[in-house]
């Protein structure tokens, strides 16, 4: 896996297969599951890594949470950076 992957605005990031992401109520946050253990998210990850389906585009995707989190000017390039770090650990896919 490259760590100096560049998502591109037409890119569909989805979810590695070895990744299962649910909500775990007794965490009371979205969590990443895999066989070597459990990531807590936090509200922005977990909603990035919700619309990594492989449906929706990278643009797709900001421009959504762009809507979403209005309070965050600069939340595309944060989306588009935590997509390349998720991509560089292997919890996504392009």
């Amino acid at each position: 896996m490259s760590e100096h992957f560049h998502f591109q605005p037409e890119d569909r990031p989805r979810l590695d297969s070895k990744f299962l992401l649910r909500w775990e109520k007794s965490q009371d946050a979205y969590v990443l599951l895999y066989p070597e253990g459990v990531i807590k998210l936090n509200t922005t990850a977990a909603e990035i890594l919700k619309r990594c389906t492989g449906e929706a585009t990278a643009a797709n995707i900001a421009t959504e949470l762009k809507t979403l989190f209005v309070y965050n000017a600069d939340i595309e390039n944060s989306i588009y950076k935590f997509l390349e770090i998720t991509h560089g650990k292997g919890w996504i896919r392009s």
